[in-house]
């Protein structure tokens, strides 16, 4: 921050600097509103609407010429009239400059008051201290545990400003508003900030106490807290303010300037205002999320015939950085640095803010780092941490600390940071973000001069086809690399814009879904056995992104997956780190509805133990084998054997996947597999069979037969509703309406169309037109007339039973929905005999035949089903908290175990999967397979989807063979390549631990796997 942004104790020289740098800036007429004004004509009524139940929209009423009233707003139009209201009376009563307003408005944007340095504890301390309160009261309880319900009732836990308000009101120095204005406020609130010391915070504190009410304290501790939650955000009141400033907040991240240089509302930026500035940190640009086909990735691209480069860069694994210098004789060398992460956190600090500046870890090394005549730049890139001991990127985890081990020791050999450079966006006083990728990469070749291992240009390729996407993408995969990003090098930059124009591609191994995904958690479960006592799985949730209402800060998350596996003792301590004291009992009777939404309504499908503000929480990182339909969480889709890769530290939960981001990726994935298995011969015309002339019937009057039913009557169809399609040949022939007629004479509703009730039952023997129709569309089972006739039966056996609804069994079904297989596969055994029925002689005769005969009446996909339906009930456990059972832990993994022997196969096509010679390595195995994983025999099998190889045992040069071999595989999805460490560790934590991120920790062999195969790089070419 420039110390001239500072407001210092000299008003007269502060506001004669302001106006040097800030010749245009408003002045107002006339004072400042009360600071109390705030809270009744904006606050509240923002807060009002916030707490209006959500619902359709109105209808509009037609009222006037216009046709439109006043009460069809919807709740952001509300918003967006309060708050215009409020401007306008700004302006009106106090002039231009909005500033000393927005400041209190939007603290969290304020980047020109330094931070108070205190927290919701020491708040509450002074509180006390200033109330004169006994510690040991209850009032005194509540300020001090704020996040524990009260002695006496637990009406604001976890609100602190609530809490004090609470408190506050029951001793007032005023219960009417006071009479302190928005600028005097901002006097205090700038001195609050330079006071370092509780002795000095108190008596600023003390003097807001008294001169205003408890309304005003609640809002201005908010304030101080920088958490307003008033239901609006920054870009709803930059919309109303003016046009550019979302804009211009997002180049420059000053709120000052949005409200000075845009003061006036019919003014619009000039073009070159519109770009990036020196030292002021900007959003930069994102890449797409990966589509589901190389060729629609390169189409997005947009190649011409002309020009159809595209350009391919490796995905490094750092931390997005950008890079300003500017000219400035005060900083020794003549050339001051800044450093901006992509969530704009200053880290100047570390990597050093000039050439000679002793504490920092890069700038230090730049003195020759930039051609002659270079004054000014801004330089876009990832900060990696670089071993040169491997000659290889460390995992982004250790930045930090390799960058503070540089600050203190500059020529040791340890890992360092290293910036690796792929844009440049300004030059000597030239905004270069309109320039194409390709004339910027040029104008960065040319200004600087790379420092080894410290800051270097990140090299790229160029490529025409999907072909050289694959070849670079085996390539990162046979280095063990985090992936590529596609770039078109005729495109601009974009600022704070995810696009086309970058997109990223990461290898796809076995046995997982797409890309990993980035969840929120909102809830916690309590484990059992070893893990009793505390969270040892979590409920996560995707976040609502409402386009309705334009406000992308809702902090509105739908649960979606439970995930218990993958974590190992210090994952768990690191989540517990994270979150510990942010976690609140999970009330049944009051859910955080605002916040949370499970599946079921009021049932509250799912219900965590403990649930956690999403902005309090932590993001995992997680894997799963695939997406399937569960009623069980809110987003009506779940993942199948979710696994805990690791936590983003990177990230929160503005930055975690939404809903439609989700819903993006699910579709990519399911076009992809569509993509592979569905092909069409155009030149093979279907057959058109012709269909044979039927008695001319009128459509809904098929049913209106008089027929008498004579049967058993009861309540087994009570509330179930029917559409009866054909009518019944076996086991007795009944024409349509007579079934219609059994259906109503049991309780049950008669309908002539399949979409005019829910949860219709759909009957039909014989495939007709209707049926196919329906069965084509695949939305509902069709069921035979016989289970109408076996419900009737059965419940008249049990007469003075009540009345009980059969399951669907194989043999009553007509068509049945993909994901029902396994649930009615359950009602019968292999021989069709029912576990709810009672079956007739004639059954019993079949049933006895096909077992004297040895035959099976059920296929392979019958038993399939009830196995993964039994497979679901023990994920289900896992995910909430039990001990993965033994024979659990590897299921689903089809591993191959390399060993030495078997790498000198003459044919080099088959390698048997002898692994006796290697002790280790065959006791690994066995593990894996009493763990439920297949044991492949040869490294050709199919599905292989881990190679385990033991480091110790095995040569460098074969390493290395096997991974270029594996890389080369003319399949898409590669398997992984694991030290054996990485089965026994999971073995030991009882969890499938992630392959990448373990990869160190799984054994001290594993550490030096990769740099031994990089040295047998040159033996294999010898």
């Amino acid at each position: 921050m420039d110390s001239d942004e500072l407001v210092p104790e000299n008003a007269h020289y502060a506001h004669e600097d302001l106006d040097e740098k800030y010749p245009n800036r408003p002045h107002n007429r006339a004072s400042t509103l009360a600071f109390h004004e705030l809270y009744l004509n904006l606050f509240n009524p923002l807060n009002d609407i916030k707490k209006k139940r959500n619902g359709p929209v109105p209808g509009r009423r037609k009222v006037g010429p216009q046709g439109k009233g006043s009460s069809g707003l919807n709740p952001f139009e509300l918003r967006r009239d309060v708050i215009a209201r409020f401007i306008s009376r700004w302006r009106k009563e106090v002039g231009d400059d909005i500033y000393p307003a927005f400041r209190l408005i939007l603290p969290d944007k304020d980047r020109d008051r330094p931070m108070y340095g205190i927290k919701e504890k020491v708040i509450g301390k002074m509180l006390v201290k200033i109330m004169k309160i006994n510690k040991e009261s209850e009032d005194g309880y509540n300020l001090l545990n704020w996040k524990l319900p009260g002695q006496s009732s637990a009406r604001m836990a976890g609100d602190f400003a609530g809490r004090c308000f609470d408190v506050l009101s029951k001793r007032p120095m005023r219960t009417d508003p006071g009479d302190m204005s928005i600028e005097e406020v901002n006097e205090k609130l700038d001195k609050l900030s330079a006071a370092s010391k509780e002795d000095q915070q108190v008596p600023i504190l003390a003097e807001f106490y008294r001169r205003m009410n408890p309304d005003e304290l609640m809002w201005l501790i908010r304030i101080i807290l920088r958490q307003m939650k008033v239901g609006a955000t920054e870009r709803t009141f930059f919309d109303v303010w003016h046009p550019d400033a979302e804009n211009l907040y997002s180049i420059s991240s000053s709120l000052r300037r949005v409200c000075w240089e845009l003061h006036d509302p019919n003014i619009r930026l000039e073009a070159e205002d519109r770009g990036i500035g020196l030292m002021q940190c900007f959003q930069p640009q994102l890449a797409q999320f990966q589509m589901h086909s190389f060729e629609k990735m390169i189409s997005r691209m947009r190649p011409t015939e002309d020009d159809p480069v595209f350009w391919i860069e490796e995905k490094m694994d750092g931390e997005r950085m950008q890079l300003h210098m500017a000219p400035d004789e005060s900083v020794s060398g003549g050339r001051k640095f800044g450093f901006w992460s992509r969530k704009a956190k200053d880290y100047t600090y570390l990597y050093g803010n000039g050439i000679y500046d002793e504490n920092g870890a890069l700038t230090r090394h730049l003195k020759n780092a930039f051609v002659d005549g270079v004054q000014s730049l801004i330089l876009d890139g990832e900060m990696i941490t670089w071993d040169p001991d491997q000659d290889a990127i460390v995992s982004f985890g250790t930045l930090k600390t390799a960058a503070l081990a540089e600050q203190r020791n500059p020529f040791s050999n340890g890992p360092r940071p290293l910036f690796r450079v792929f844009d440049i966006l300004y030059l000597n006083g030239r905004d270069l973000t309109k320039y194409t990728l390709r004339d910027r990469r040029n104008a960065l070749q040319k200004v600087i001069s790379p420092v080894y291992r410290r800051f270097e240009i990140h090299p790229y390729e160029e490529a025409t086809t999907p072909a050289e996407v694959e070849t670079c993408l085996r390539k990162v995969v046979a280095e063990a690399s985090e992936g590529l990003v596609l770039k078109n090098p005729r495109s601009p930059y974009r600022l704070n814009e995810r696009h086309d124009d970058w997109m990223k591609v990461k290898p796809e191994y076995m046995t997982e879904f797409g890309e990993s995904l980035d969840l929120v958690v909102i809830g916690g479960y309590y484990g059992s056995g070893h893990r009793g006592g505390n969270l040892a799985s979590f409920l996560c949730g995707l976040r609502v992104d409402d386009s309705s209402s334009h406000d992308t800060d809702s902090m509105k998350f739908w649960s979606f997956c439970k995930v218990g596996g993958g974590f190992t003792a210090a994952d768990y301590q690191e989540v517990r780190h994270h979150t510990d004291g942010k976690w609140k009992v999970w009330d049944a009777k009051k859910p955080p509805s605002s916040l949370i939404e499970l599946a079921g309504g009021d049932a509250q499908h799912e219900r965590p133990d403990m649930w956690i503000k999403p902005s309090d929480s932590v993001i995992l990182c997680v894997k799963a084998s695939s997406v399937s339909v569960s009623d069980q969480f809110r987003m009506g889709l779940t993942l199948r054997f979710p696994r805990f890769k690791k936590l983003r530290k990177d990230k929160n939960w503005k930055t975690a996947l939404s809903i439609q981001e989700f819903l993006d990726l699910k579709a990519n994935a399911e076009q992809e597999r569509h993509d592979k298995e569905f092909s069409v011969d155009n030149n093979r015309r279907k057959r058109v069979k012709r269909a044979e002339k039927k008695p001319l019937t009128i459509a809904g009057h098929d049913g209106k037969e008089d027929v008498q039913y004579l049967g058993p009557s009861g309540e087994v169809f009570d509330k179930l509703n029917f559409y009866i399609m054909t009518d019944s040949s076996a086991p007795e022939k009944k024409t349509k309406a007579e079934l219609e007629q059994l259906v109503k004479a049991n309780g049950g509703k008669i309908y002539q169309i399949n979409t005019a009730a829910p949860d219709m039952i759909c009957v039909a023997e014989r495939r007709t037109v209707k049926v196919a129709s329906l069965q084509k569309r695949g939305d509902f089972n069709i069921v035979k007339p016989s289970w109408l006739l076996d419900c009737v039966k059965q419940n008249e056996k049990d007469a003075g039973l009540s009345d009980f609804l059969l399951p669907f069994e194989p043999r009553h079904m007509f068509f049945t929905m993909d994901d029902r297989d396994g649930e009615i596969a359950m009602s019968a055994d292999q021989y069709t005999d029912s576990f709810a029925r009672d079956t007739n002689v004639n059954e019993l005769k079949e049933i006895l035949h096909q077992m004297a005969d040895g035959k099976e009446k059920t296929n392979h996909a019958l038993d399939s089903g009830s196995r993964r339906r039994v497979e679901a009930q023990i994920e289900d456990k896992v995910n909430s908290g039990y001990t993965v059972p033994c024979g659990w832990l590897f299921r689903g993994l089809d591993l191959f175990f390399f060993s030495h022997t078997e790498n000198h196969n003459k044919e080099g096509t088959s390698m048997p999967n002898r692994v006796i010679g290697d002790a280790r390595l065959y006791l690994a195995r066995n593990i894996a397979r009493f763990g439920g994983a297949v044991s492949a025999a040869t490294l050709e099998s199919p599905g292989i989807t881990h190679v385990i190889v033991n480091p110790e045992a095995l040569p460098s040069a074969d390493i290395a063979s096997l991974r270029r071999s594996l890389a080369s595989r003319p399949v898409q999805k590669i398997p992984h390549l694991v030290s054996l460490a990485w089965v026994e560790e999971c073995w030991e934590n009882g969890t499938l631990l992630d392959e990448e991120s373990k990869r160190s920790s799984a054994s001290n062999a594993w550490n030096d796997l990769a740099q031994r195969t990089r040295d047998a790089e040159s033996d294999i070419g010898k």
